[in-house]
């Protein structure tokens, strides 16, 4: 059931033979189909459009709302002065004594 075989489509292609497994195409020609006929539909009537109903005028509010002042925003005030450092003496600063190591 591989190349050799007669039956199969394998076989055919190898052997280069067509049969019932594998069609032959054709040549090429084209076929003339023909033109489909588009039957008329009968225009069906249309129902007249119904009127929209009108709009409901809208009632505007008698009273206006007073509108809310808000307060101007002060100035940025100054930036705060940066405070001095004070100076270390060599005195103050004591080293760490260091770590012995065990044996």
């Amino acid at each position: 059931m591989g190349k050799g075989d007669k039956k199969t489509r394998r076989g055919k292609i190898i052997i280069g033979t067509f049969g019932a497994r594998r069609r032959r195409k054709k040549d090429g020609k084209l076929d003339i189909k023909p033109a489909i006929t588009t039957s008329t539909k009968e225009v069906k009537e249309k129902k007249p459009v119904k009127e929209k109903a009108e709009v409901k005028e809208v009632k505007i509010a008698a009273e206006v709302m007073e509108v809310k002042t808000t307060k101007e925003k002060a100035a940025p005030k100054a930036p705060k002065a940066a405070k001095e450092k004070k100076e270390v003496s060599d005195t103050a600063v004591v080293p760490k004594p260091k770590k012995e190591k065990k044996s």
